[in-house]
């Protein structure tokens, strides 16, 4: 400012340098109210309170920058107080009277004075110049607590994938059709034999063989939007909060209709509430139950298709596979042929290869998931990356790079195999796991 006297520019240019100097701030605010800069002055004095709460200097300052008068020591009927001066000239303040001698006032420990200040007041005075300190909870400034904010759930518009891109599988998507979508697409049909718009499929098989893509893809054709859910999206700390996580769900998928809600990793969410020890736990799956039925929603669950996947269904509540909520399930095995050659070229396309033979690696990968070959096309690139470097000169991948990372690399479908063998040979009852039990007969593995 051109009117400041030097030492004024020279103090706060110092303040600028040590903004947490708590004396040198204080020293300017006393400077600029002797100078009559009474605003900027409480300004100063509300920055140093920010840096030290409760400053008994810096509350006083502020206190005589804003006009307030200060409090008085106690006294002894010895010696009389002394006028206050005056806040301005044309208004004097009275003496105070000193305490008569006659009624001597017994010594007491010294307390803080209050004043009656208005602090709420000067907050509004000040407000424009510092900043709050702290800021608010939304949700608590919403009257929602920890335990019941409401989360933002992330609706997906209907995608684009179809399940004509997904390769091979065609027993796949013909029981998906049939089972699924074909009711689905016609209305006519569906109101002529009284087929409810909605509907649940369990889809179960080996862990990467491509049960979100196919959820994903049936989403798509039948033009709905796609929310996924898994545990963690679910459960919450506090009691009752996990419930109204899935209750919160299904009342967005609802507003969101045509919409897809899927389950991912279902034999977490929904566990068998028998092997459940955790209170908690079983009230999710209770409380999953009941949406699924549509009874907390007066107008149902029409227009919501329920998918849920899981590797092993074995372990999920047999409530929720009862009919009317995920009663059609469906066997997502690893790709054949026609599947794994399509997704080797897609995980090829954008790789340096030369005469790669797709005939032999696709019969040297039987077994294997999508997962699976992904993690082939990964090895046989490391493989000719690191000649590249050795010997200074660009490899491109070949079909021994392909063939020799197949080779290492064990098919993660078969452990999974192994324990759902013994699921379809002893546990399969209503016929549950037939389709499982004729796969593993095909393949010889029982």
């Amino acid at each position: 400012m051109a009117d400041e006297s030097p030492l004024i520019r020279s103090l706060r240019a110092a303040v600028a340098a040590a903004p947490g100097d708590v004396p040198l701030r204080l020293h300017f605010a006393e400077l600029l109210l002797s100078d009559g800069r009474n605003d900027e002055a409480v300004a100063e004095a509300a920055v140093a309170l920010q840096h030290a709460p409760g400053d008994a200097d810096a509350r006083a300052l502020m206190m005589r920058a804003m006009g307030v008068p200060q409090a008085t020591a106690p006294t002894t009927p010895a010696e009389p107080i002394a006028p206050i001066a005056p806040t301005t000239p044309a208004e004097p303040i009275a003496p105070i009277a000193p305490t008569p001698p006659a009624d001597p006032i017994a010594p007491t420990a010294p307390t803080v004075p209050t004043n009656g200040f208005d602090w709420d007041a000067a907050e509004q005075q000040v407000q424009d110049l510092v900043g709050p300190r702290f800021l608010e909870d939304p949700q608590a400034a919403d009257g929602e607590g920890q335990a019941g904010g409401a989360a933002a759930w992330d609706v997906d518009a209907p995608g684009s994938v179809r399940l004509a891109d997904v390769g091979g599988m065609e027993e796949v998507k013909d029981r998906l059709e049939a089972a699924f979508l074909a009711p689905m697409r016609n209305p006519e049909l569906r109101r002529l034999y009284g087929k409810s718009l909605r509907g649940g499929l369990l889809l179960y098989g080996p862990p990467g063989c491509g049960k979100t893509f196919i959820a994903r893809a049936v989403a798509g054709e039948l033009g709905a939007n796609f929310l996924t859910v898994s545990l963690s999206d679910v459960l919450d700390m506090w009691i009752g909060a996990s419930e109204k996580n899935i209750h919160d769900i299904f009342e967005t998928a609802r507003r969101q209709a045509p919409c897809v809600v899927f389950l991912d990793e279902l034999d977490a969410l929904g566990a068998k509430r028998s092997r459940t020890h955790h209170s908690g736990l079983r009230n999710v799956v209770n409380q999953l139950l009941t949406e699924l039925d549509g009874i907390a929603s007066g107008a149902g669950n029409e227009g919501v298709f329920v998918l849920a996947a899981t590797n092993v269904p074995w372990d999920v509540d047999i409530a929720l596979r009862r009919p009317g909520r995920l009663d059609r399930t469906l066997l997502v095995l690893p790709p054949d042929a026609t599947a794994r050659e399509s997704i080797l070229r897609y995980h090829l396309r954008e790789r340096p290869i030369e005469a790669v033979d797709l005939g032999k690696l696709v019969k040297a990968t039987e077994d294997f998931s999508g997962a699976d070959l992904a993690h082939v096309c990964e090895t046989a690139a490391e493989a000719a990356l690191l000649d590249s470097a050795r010997s200074g000169s660009v490899r491109l991948i070949t079909t021994k790079d392909l063939l020799g990372a197949a080779k290492q690399i064990k098919p993660s479908t078969e452990p999974w195999f192994a324990a759902a063998r013994n699921v379809a040979m002893f546990a399969n009852e209503g016929g549950l796991y037939d389709d499982l039990l004729a796969h593993l007969k095909r393949k010889r593995k029982l």
